[in-house]
């Protein structure tokens, strides 16, 4: 069974003090530590350990491409 994250526990996963780096996109969680480009928790004004549903979906120039891949570690909910 898939982990379950609120918005408030996402937040611990901000790549910080050791933390690794989570984001959620369309309610899925998705482990972004091993990504260069999200080093810090970090990546071209986003932050790790939000729902970055809208930027992804709307805003970033690759889209929903740049989650393939990538290790998905739980689920977002309300």
């Amino acid at each position: 069974m898939a982990k379950e994250f609120t918005k408030e526990e996402l937040q611990q996963y901000n790549g910080q003090n050791g933390q690794p780096s989570y984001v959620a996109v369309e309610g899925v969680v998705y482990d972004v530590s091993g990504k260069d480009a999200w080093a810090g928790g970090q990546h071209h004004g986003n932050v790790a350990g939000k729902d970055l549903t809208k930027i992804i979906t709307s805003v970033a120039p690759h889209g929903k491409r740049v989650l393939d891949g990538l290790p998905v570690v739980g689920k977002l909910v309300e």
